[in-house]
């Protein structure tokens, strides 16, 4: 996570060469937004320590998987039927191509939902973001790219600490960008998806990336195997899947090309034009989120699990016994955000419609909240006050 200004559809056949390579890169999102898109790979893993916030030109590749003769499948033959008949494709060029894919069961494993039973946890989740090393990153990032973030924040109206939270909690400013070959698991996961109640959809979304990534790299004379990414085929600095780099991402250094692996300008501007495309307000210029407590009448209870979008007018929660620490500005809609902890008290929130933009990025209050206090927390650690 979203339609964004700057995206000139007849310029990318030539941006998109810098925007699907890893040196003249781009990132990616995807339907169900962001990038991520899936399951988040950076709340699996600790931060790793890095003394240089830019990424390496040449990252390296990770070349293993399992060698399956995809084109022997049914489901494959019916993605170059298609293939063919919408776009031209020769049979023969696709059945070349997919003898080169790898089966990547790593990818499988990670987008599997969490086991059942297992209650979430807000804390142990944000602690993973909001840590010292993508805090002093974040600042650093700030620093290096002040200029560019607020020409951001002037034509989009999108703030530098959301800017910069998105950017840390995806790949702490470019530090991991993904190493697997989009190729490998964007075919691997549409179709192999594991067993879960939305297999379905979840395929048929990754088929669409993958005739995303097929399309790219014929208008570029691209080699689609160029392509590298994170376990769900995401790209670059700001993780855009493949299907969301020519809507939203744009050439923000003005150097003619779109590179999200390597230009921060080029990251900054697409994060901000892919909010405002899927509904930022400049003019709800007011707190993401306000902390809240509930009544214990529960009469707010209908207004929890109401779907990624703010709804709900501010008095409507009032009256239901929501109170927040500071006044909600009238003639704005909001909807109520429950953080749980496992076994400790839920924590409650009121978010905004743009807070709720956050979430299209991740489909994620866990995600969204992890951006706004990273953001807070580079901006206090720059001696900004909030």
């Amino acid at each position: 996570m979203k339609l964004k200004s700057q995206y000139r559809p007849r310029q990318l056949g030539a941006l998109l060469l810098a925007a699907v390579m890893g040196a003249g890169a781009a990132a990616l999102p995807a339907t169900d937004s962001h990038a991520a898109t899936v399951s988040h790979a950076a709340a699996r893993k600790p931060a790793k320590k890095a003394k240089n916030p830019i990424p390496p030109k040449k990252p390296a590749i990770d070349y293993t998987g399992e060698f399956v003769n995809f084109g022997q499948w049914k489901e494959v033959q019916q993605f170059f039927d298609e293939m063919v008949e919408k776009h031209g494709y020769q049979r023969s060029e696709l059945e070349n191509l997919f003898l080169q894919v790898r089966y990547i069961e790593s990818a499988v494993q990670l987008v599997k939902p969490a086991p059942p039973g297992k209650p979430k946890n807000w804390q142990a989740y944000s602690s993973r973001f909001i840590e010292p090393i993508r805090i002093n990153a974040g600042v650093n990032f700030w620093n290096e790219n002040r200029d560019t973030l607020a020409r951001a924040e002037a034509l989009y109206g999108v703030p530098a600490e959301v800017i910069v939270g998105i950017i840390g909690v995806e790949t702490i400013y470019g530090r991991d960008m993904g190493k697997f070959r989009v190729m490998d698991v964007l075919a691997t996961l549409a179709f192999s998806y594991p067993e879960a109640p939305n297999r379905e959809s979840r395929m048929a979304f990754f088929r669409s990336e993958l005739e995303q990534t097929l399309l790219y790299a014929r208008q570029t004379g691209t080699d689609p195997f160029a392509l590298t990414g994170s376990f769900a085929g995401a790209v670059g600095m700001v993780q855009f899947m493949p299907g969301n780099i020519a809507k939203f991402a744009v050439d923000f250094d003005g150097d003619g090309k779109i590179d999200l692996r390597n230009s921060a300008a080029d990251a900054i501007g697409s994060v901000a034009a892919f909010l405002v495309g899927h509904g930022w307000r400049r003019e709800d210029s007011g707190p993401l989120v306000y902390a809240a407590t509930v009544s214990p009448a529960r009469a707010w209870e209908p207004y929890i699990n109401q779907g990624l979008e703010a709804k709900f007018r501010a008095e409507d929660l009032i009256a239901a016994g929501v109170a927040t620490t500071s006044s909600l500005p009238p003639g704005m809609l909001y909807g109520l955000v429950d953080l749980q902890n496992g076994s400790e008290p839920t924590e409650y929130w009121v978010g905004s419609n743009n807070f709720y933009t956050i979430t299209q990025y991740n489909r994620s209050y866990f995600y969204a909240m992890s951006v706004v206090e990273l953001g807070r927390a580079v901006r206090l650690s720059r001696g900004e006050s909030l």
